[in-house]
């Protein structure tokens, strides 16, 4: 007896060294494993924090954060500087690193002088943006070019600071009474002044899937992406609705194929503007593909050779998934063998 519950005890120490890897492993996706301390509970006394020597200031402008393109990083600005002092009060609280609080401003009210509308609405916005207060090296960037290029720090903060000025830019309003809102707790509550219905931040789940079928996997684009751009196909949760029968009915739908099995791969917050893109691989039981065009342009079964010379930067008409999405993670991964 004492030897199998020393084989029991043995395995259950693998089986947690594997869950334990298994998680860090998930959590190396963009956005995501910084282990930055939020420090909910100090949300409420913001307004003092605000004015402590050792807060540290973050920029955002028109969902775009402020970065030094030298080193890639955000720039951080303490309580001197014109533009913090500026704007304290509307500061929102992210939280705390080495104990020193952590704010973010917005000054999406300023007018780039320079600015170049057609640029901004572009599939990838690849303007830089620069304001004179600022050093020529430090820029407004969009995220979505800068975010593999950030720190997982650094990274977490520019998500989370975008989607939070987002939903504060769409909720102005109370949903039951039309009154406005204000905000209190940092930025993280906004109260109705009339109901005083009470509204909290919300994330979208979305499904994102790796289709595969033997040594291939699905594939499909959106009529406004760059030519030759294929991704995993996704598609948003319902209510009532499960993680697998999601993966299962934006599968059928979009394409016609059926989906067996399915398993949870890794998760990443998409402040694009609210979303929780939720990485899933599924086992293909069918291959023929019917459109729905209606919701893509095309999609297309990809052998695994296919993604990896795209992945070496060959000319095959097929270009890699854009580095630091989910969807790169999730076949940067299946490339390697190393779904977990």
């Amino acid at each position: 007896m004492k030897v199998l519950r020393g084989i029991k005890g043995a395995i259950a120490l693998v089986i947690f060294a594997w869950q334990k890897a298994s998680m860090k492993h998930a959590e190396t996706v963009t956005f995501g494993g910084s282990g930055f301390d939020r420090a909910a509970h100090m949300r409420d006394d913001s307004a003092n924090m605000v004015l402590e020597t050792s807060a540290r200031f973050t920029l955002i402008w028109r969902g775009k954060p402020l970065i030094d393109t030298r080193d890639h990083s955000l720039v951080y600005l303490d309580g001197a500087h014109p533009i913090v002092r500026e704007h304290q009060k509307t500061a929102l609280f992210l939280g705390v690193a080495e104990k020193s609080p952590l704010f973010a401003i917005d000054i999406s009210h300023w007018q780039d002088p320079n600015l170049d509308a057609d640029e901004m609405k572009a599939f990838l916005d690849q303007s830089q943006n620069h304001h004179p207060d600022f050093p020529e090296h430090q820029l407004f960037c969009e995220l979505r070019g800068a975010m593999a290029m950030l720190t997982p720090r650094d990274a977490e903060l520019a998500a989370t600071k975008r989607g939070l000025f987002a939903w504060q830019q769409g909720h102005k309003f109370c949903p039951r009474c039309g009154g406005k809102n204000t905000f209190s707790a940092g930025g993280w509550r906004a109260d109705c002044i009339d109901c005083k219905h009470p509204q909290f931040p919300r994330t979208d789940p979305v499904v994102i899937m790796l289709i595969t079928h033997g040594n291939d996997t699905l594939l499909g684009r959106a009529p406004n992406w760059p030519e030759g751009m294929y991704s995993c196909l996704a598609g948003f949760m319902e209510p009532g609705e499960t993680i697998e029968a999601a993966v299962r009915r934006e599968t059928l739908e979009e394409t016609n194929v059926s989906v067996g099995d399915v398993s949870y791969l890794a998760s990443q917050p998409w402040a694009f503007p609210s979303s929780l893109m939720i990485g899933c691989h599924g086992v293909a039981t069918s291959r023929d593909i019917t459109i729905d065009p209606v919701e893509i342009e095309s999609a297309k079964w990809v052998s695994r050779e296919t993604v990896l010379a795209a992945y070496a930067g060959k000319d095959i008409g097929l270009k890699p998934a854009r580095k630091g999405a989910i969807a790169a993670f999730l076949l940067e991964n299946w490339l390697k063998d190393t779904l977990e």
